[in-house]
């Protein structure tokens, strides 16, 4: 018997095709801090493409230029902002969502909206972090 969404804990408002982002911040020592949102739609391998070409060395970007939230705040619970600081985050990737990751992850927004948003950015603003003059 297979169980509906509702039997599942789906919330009702989430769509049935859904995408995660996976990504990370990892300070000058390598200490690092993962994060995921949940995205409404299906990645395709161009989508993934488009992405990467957005971001600085096909793998950086600044959080707070594109509304993703943060997480070197996470880090700061071990001692507050330090040297090691920085102001990239670091895309690692774009794939289809779990039915659990449906359940649990709160919907960020649609895929295609990201994909716009970093498509727009022509120069990553380093200055937009808190970190970027921290010492």
């Amino acid at each position: 018997m297979q169980l509906t969404e509702k039997q599942a804990g789906i919330p009702s408002d989430t769509p049935r095709e859904c995408c995660v982002v996976e990504y990370l911040y990892r300070d000058a020592s390598n200490y690092k801090a993962w994060g995921e949102i949940l995205l409404s739609g299906v990645p395709s391998q161009n989508d993934i493409a488009v992405l990467r070409a957005c971001l600085e060395s096909d793998t950086y970007f600044v959080a707070e230029q594109v509304g993703i939230p943060v997480l070197y705040q996470v880090l700061w619970e071990f001692g507050g902002p330090n040297c090691d600081d920085h102001a990239l985050h670091e895309f690692v990737v774009l794939r289809a969502a779990s039915e659990d990751e449906r359940k649990s992850l709160p919907l960020f927004g649609a895929l295609s909206s990201l994909i716009k948003t970093f498509q727009a950015v022509t120069k990553w603003d380093y200055s937009l972090s808190p970190n970027f003059d921290i010492y």
